[in-house]
């Protein structure tokens, strides 16, 4: 099977970085597709930031629509544009910030998550609530690190997460911890040794669930708010 897996911002390395953990994760005979947009932010940081990538997304999802791929992945922690996605694509479409989520609540029964910047707190709440999983994440914490920072090897973004990962345990009582951003993906076994606990990277679990969906023959429904778009013009 193909899945596509879409980076909604524009940085090809991390596009790149999010393609090796897909594959890493996929099952044999599974082909991952890894791409990004060509115009959007750069980096996704913020409620401002995810509606601008939105539209450089979707186009991206269409695309993959019309070569027939059997699902996708939407990488990007807030699960950026993920409803309007699923009205328009017939192939599962599954974000990895549910999927982290959903892994995490299954081999623990308290996680906290760990992500970039304090302005990517509330949307990662937000989710949680939506989710229904509010109640089993002990807190969202931010690393202060900037997500290209994560890009950049002379930077201390892995000091940082590792503190906010001790801190978590020693203070919010996390059984495991889920990574809060996409860049953060080539971390989790390293820290998952490091600091005896699991720890949950997002594109691993949503490849895996993606996998599952098709397996069963489950597609996304087009009853209600996930029917096919309407057709109108554009101004």
């Amino acid at each position: 099977m193909d899945i596509l897996v879409v980076n909604p911002n524009t940085t090809v390395s991390m596009t790149e970085k999010i393609r090796r953990a897909a594959e890493r994760a996929a099952a044999p005979g599974t082909r991952i597709v890894a791409v990004n947009p060509p115009v959007g932010p750069e980096s996704i940081e913020g409620f401002y930031d995810d509606a601008l990538a939105v539209p450089g997304l979707l186009a991206e999802i269409a695309k993959g629509e019309a070569q027939g791929v059997a699902a996708h992945v939407i990488a990007c922690f807030d699960d950026t544009g993920l409803d309007a996605a699923r009205a328009l694509a017939v192939a599962p479409v599954v974000g990895i910030g549910e999927a982290a989520f959903h892994a995490a609540s299954l081999v623990a029964g308290r996680f906290a998550v760990v992500t970039t910047l304090a302005r990517s707190v509330p949307a990662i709440e937000f989710n949680l609530l939506r989710y229904g999983l509010a109640t089993r994440c002990a807190r969202v914490r931010a690393a202060d690190v900037p997500v290209l920072a994560l890009e950049e090897r002379r930077s201390d973004a892995c000091e940082r997460i590792d503190a906010q990962i001790a801190a978590a345990k020693a203070d919010d009582g996390a059984e495991a911890i889920v990574l809060g951003c996409a860049g953060m993906a080539d971390l989790a076994a390293e820290l998952t040794a490091r600091h005896g606990l699991p720890v949950v990277d997002g594109v691993a679990a949503a490849v895996a669930l993606v996998e599952m969906l098709v397996r069963l023959g489950l597609r996304t429904s087009k009853l209600g708010g996930y029917a096919p778009p309407l057709p109108k013009g554009l101004a």
